[in-house]
């Protein structure tokens, strides 16, 4: 793992390139933060100045007594020396508050960013890269956590300001009072040091990036042990010791090689480093010791040992500013990189800005429509010919990978066709601009989202510009059967659905369900001309999911809706059956027409409905805990 030097322009562009960040957080917070570690800088030195002079004068005022000219004279400089003491306990934590605000500024822009780019695009195929999910972990993470991020890189560098300026201070005193010589073997052995250390923390710091990879597993493990959800399962399989050492193998997995590198890159460089600084120093400090005895007064021998052993704390870490400066804008490179992915891809067909998307239900066709996903594969479809009717409860099943959830997803423009047309009464929807077309649709899709805000919001979502519309709300409630459920929660409809949440709650699977039903619900009430349901109800057995179907149908009777299940058994109400197989329409028609036909809607229905009749024998419960059977589909949900 030896790697070359860092060359010293990539060391000048690193520091660009934080200093760059700098601005984000406002001339005025930039400026304020400048002139106070300015101040911090000098105010030290000051500081051993005047403590000098005081010990100096000691013996002087001593012999003169307190009357004297010369006590007076040392006790106005002790004032001064205590003054600048008060001063510096003063500014220090003031320059810590406005470094942490500078890194907030800084972190929320760069946040700001971060959304942006993930929110912009109008479809989804760079969320479901690997790469581009691994720069945005990483990004998220550290912007989140606000401990290694660029806006503490920018408070680090400018913490910097007051160390150097403190730096050359003592320098100066040292060159002014005995030696410039002497000044300067001191700046070298400061400098040598300081390189030697940061050198070896940045080195260090690319190993603990390069092993980021297998971290991943001890993060993991470490999270599974403190998860409330995995809690139950460790305990009652007994799984505590597998666990502890799981975590412990994982760990020195990162930690061997960490050490080994650390002691590579740290150990023996610094020790021939701090032997050579040592003897330089001894040099500066004998030859002070020398010269006091020909001639150096006592103030100035004072001033240039204090002086210079403050100089020499310089040499070691800087708290506030190393660790930040070295790897803060390792986040930030992440947030370019996921930028810079997001912008890579191809983006969907311009939109026209005439005719807006119509309001009425219409035809949907997927016209010779062909798909692959990005980064090459096999193609999903292949000249798929499909039309959904006008008004009518269209069911599209499949096995699993038949392609489904794509359909839904081109249906909503958050992929676009390698070949073919998706028309919406015979227009291609690609010219219809993209926000108001998606504002036709309500889709439900398999992994819902449950939000953790009030339960009207959840049901509000489905259209988001009637939100407020709680008459409606409440209207869509009633007809899916849980607005009674959510009258009783703490704050009726108002009440948050996080339980972690003080004053919030959450429902059951079968309650979540209900809402994702009045969310579509909603949304069909408020304009969507077509309304989508993608296999909501796949955790459910299949009595829970054909009681869930035939009560969306039932609700939605009339309107264009699209019903997704991999489920043959549990559509057989729809008005028209759609069975996708290797990226085609293999058979469409009613329930009982298919079944007639003895293809394949025939054979996967009877191996489905034998698996689970067997199944119903032996257990007559639903996975929620209540009985579910043919005469009670509403039961199943609750």
């Amino acid at each position: 793992m030896k790697r070359p030097a860092t060359p010293f322009p990539e060391l000048v562009a690193a520091r660009w390139n934080i200093a760059r960040q700098v601005p984000r957080a406002g001339g005025g917070l930039v400026t304020a933060l400048v002139l106070t570690n300015l101040v911090l800088g000098v105010l030290p030195v000051i500081f051993v100045i005047m403590t000098a002079v005081v010990l100096g004068r000691v013996p002087e005022a001593v012999r003169g007594g307190l009357d004297s000219a010369a006590w007076q004279e040392l006790i106005g400089v002790f004032v001064v020396a205590a003054l600048v003491f008060l001063a510096q306990q003063v500014i220090t934590p003031l320059a810590a508050s406005l470094g942490e605000l500078m890194a907030r500024r800084v972190d929320g822009r760069a946040f700001d960013e971060l959304m942006a780019a993930s929110l912009g695009g109008p479809g989804v195929a760079p969320l479901e890269d690997e790469q581009v999910l691994n720069d945005l972990g990483v990004a998220a993470r550290e912007l989140e956590a606000g401990i290694f991020s660029p806006g503490q890189a920018s408070a680090g560098l400018l913490a910097l300001i007051a160390r150097y300026t403190q730096l050359c201070a003592y320098i100066v005193v040292v060159g002014v009072t005995y030696s410039w010589a002497a000044g300067a073997g001191l700046l070298v052995a400061v400098l040598v040091f300081r390189y030697a250390f940061r050198g070896g923390l940045r080195k260090y710091t690319q190993v603990r990036i390069d092993l980021a990879g297998t971290e991943r597993k001890s993060d993991y493990l470490r999270n599974l042990a403190v998860r409330p959800g995995a809690g139950k399962e460790i305990r009652v399989f007994g799984l505590v010791d597998w666990l502890r050492e799981g975590i412990r193998v994982a760990y020195l997995a990162v930690l061997r090689p960490v050490w080994a590198e650390r002691r590579r890159i740290l150990l023996w460089p610094v020790l021939w480093m701090t032997l050579g600084c040592l003897a330089l120093v001894a040099l500066v400090f004998g030859g002070t010791g020398v010269t006091m005895a020909n001639g150096l007064t006592l103030t100035g021998f004072i001033l240039v040992m204090q002086s210079g052993l403050g100089a020499l704390r310089l040499s070691g870490y800087y708290p506030e500013a190393d660790v930040q400066t070295a790897i803060g804008m390792y986040s930030y490179e992440a947030v370019q990189r996921f930028t810079r992915r997001i912008e890579a891809y191809e983006e969907p067909a311009a939109t026209a800005a005439g005719d807006p998307a119509p309001a009425h239900a219409g035809i949907v066709h997927f016209d010779n429509v062909s798909f692959r996903y990005p980064g090459g594969g096999p193609a999903l479809f292949d000249g798929l010919d499909l039309k959904i009717s006008l008004g009518r409860c269209t069911a599209i099943v499949g096995v699993n990978g038949a392609g489904k959830t794509t359909l839904v997803k081109l249906l909503a423009r958050l992929y676009e066709p390698t070949g073919g047309v998706i028309r919406f009464d015979g227009v291609d929807i690609r010219s219809y601009p993209l926000d108001e077309w998606r504002a036709r649709l309500g889709v439900i899709f398999q992994d819902y989202q449950r939000y953790e805000v009030s339960a009207a919001d959840n049901i509000g979502f489905g259209s988001i510009a009637h939100v407020d519309d709680r008459p409606g709300i409440r209207a869509a409630a009633q007809a899916v059967g849980i607005a009674e459920a959510l009258d009783e929660l703490p704050d009726g409809m108002d009440t948050t659905l996080a339980r972690h949440m003080t004053g919030g709650a959450d429902l059951s699977g079968g309650q979540w369900q209900r809402v994702a039903l009045a969310r579509a619900l909603f949304a069909l009430r408020n304009g969507s001309a077509v309304v989508v349901l993608d296999e909501p109800t796949a955790s459910l057995d299949v009595r829970a999911e054909a009681g869930f179907f035939d009560e969306f149908a039932d609700l939605t009777r009339g309107a264009t809706t699209l019903l997704i299940s991999h489920r043959f058994s549990t559509v057989r109400h729809a008005d028209d059956i759609v069975v996708l197989e290797h990226g085609r329409v293999t058979e469409q028609g009613g329930h009982e027409e298919l079944l007639a036909l003895d293809g394949r809607y025939a054979e996967l229905f009877r191996l489905q409905a034998d698996r689970f009749g067997d199944a119903d024998d032996t257990d007559d419960t639903d996975n929620t805990g209540g009985t579910a059977d043919d005469t009670d589909p509403a039961g199943a949900l609750t």
